[in-house]
């Protein structure tokens, strides 16, 4: 179940000329799917994802302040990042105090990865723009117009978006959503993933998906939109409600796209089952079709009922999806096959 966390909450934005990569989002767009679609078990045309290896464990890693880490983010960095350590680089969390957005990377999807020994890259102090408590949630994007690089990490629910030249030196830019500009009795705006996404109505080419708490404690998935990135407008209710799939609390979202249409990825609460659950978007957000379970959650090891916060990408034509594997703060970072 998701925690409660203190009421103040608010989202920053930070950002300069850069270059990191992001994989492709999904599998609409893997061209080894196009002349070849595996059988496609989960809802929406998808692929059947299923687990091959654990990544990360707090205990193999040489920062891990809480033993604890959530929220995997999967990006190429081959092309994008100069002087790549390796051609994937993967950002993770602590989820409690200090946190500390984290990086590991090597040459597959499927590892092995080694942690970057200056972990974390980005902390809970930074001077003179905040000292909070703690910084998690990383969530990386490559935008090739402008050439710009974003990381939006969760500092006590406020967000951000900084960008580096090599995918680990951040600059700070600003705060883009707070509590304030949500409906009455928000207290928490958390686990927020940004994507390229055309929306000529709205007169966007971003998409902000985040995870909303207010004085119910019930979370549900909200969404904002963006011309340039930086300055946002949010919708005021909700994307995904919580009463909307019978779950206690929903979060961790992820857009993929495919067949024209875009759907969101999110996790129940393992209250509420644990898995992974699927709703269709259509192309311009206007469509809310729940389609059930896109990822069963295991029993055993490491899932243990519980698979959140997903990051998908393809190698070689290959689908995968990175997740954040087991019980909330007792669990690590997953990767599954399509």
């Amino acid at each position: 179940m998701y925690e409660p966390h203190q009421p103040s909450r608010r989202i920053l934005l930070k950002s300069a000329a850069a270059t990191t990569a992001a994989l492709t989002v999904g599998t609409a767009a893997s061209p080894a799917l196009a002349a070849a679609p595996a059988p496609a078990a989960a809802p929406g045309g998808f692929p059947d994802y299923r687990y091959v290896k654990t990544l990360l464990t707090p205990g193999q890693l040489k920062y891990n302040p809480t033993g604890e880490i959530i929220f995997p983010c999967i990006r190429g960095a081959q092309g994008r990042v100069s002087a790549p350590l390796g051609r994937y680089y993967l950002y993770y969390a602590p989820h409690d105090a200090p946190g500390g957005i984290c990086l590991a990377y090597g040459d597959h999807i499927e590892g092995p990865f080694t942690e970057y020994p200056h972990n974390p890259i980005v902390s809970n102090r930074w001077q003179p723009h905040y000292s909070v408590t703690h910084v998690s949630s990383p969530h990386v994007m490559w935008n090739e117009s402008p050439r710009r690089c974003g990381l939006i990490p969760r500092r006590e629910h406020r967000r951000g978006w900084p960008a580096p030249k090599d995918g680990i030196n951040f600059t700070y830019d600003k705060v883009v959503l707070t509590a304030s500009m949500l409906p009455a009795g928000t207290k928490e705006t958390s686990y927020a993933r940004v994507f390229p996404y055309e929306l000529p109505a709205k007169n966007a080419h971003y998409v902000m998906l985040f995870m909303l708490n207010n004085t119910t404690d019930h979370r549900d998935i909200h969404w904002g939109w963006s011309a340039d990135g930086r300055t946002w407008t949010f919708d005021q209710k909700a994307l995904v409600s919580h009463t909307d799939v019978a779950a206690v609390n929903v979060g961790g979202p992820h857009l993929l796209t495919r067949g024209g249409s875009a759907f969101v990825v999110y996790n129940k609460d393992k209250e509420s089952g644990g898995d992974l659950m699927i709703t269709e978007l259509g192309e311009n957000f206007t469509l809310r079709r729940h389609l059930g379970r896109f990822y069963d959650s295991a029993n055993g090891a490491p899932d243990n009922g519980r698979s959140a916060a997903p990051s998908f990408g393809t190698e070689g034509g290959v689908p995968y999806m990175v997740y954040e594997a087991g019980e909330r703060l007792k669990g690590s970072i997953a990767v599954a096959r399509g």
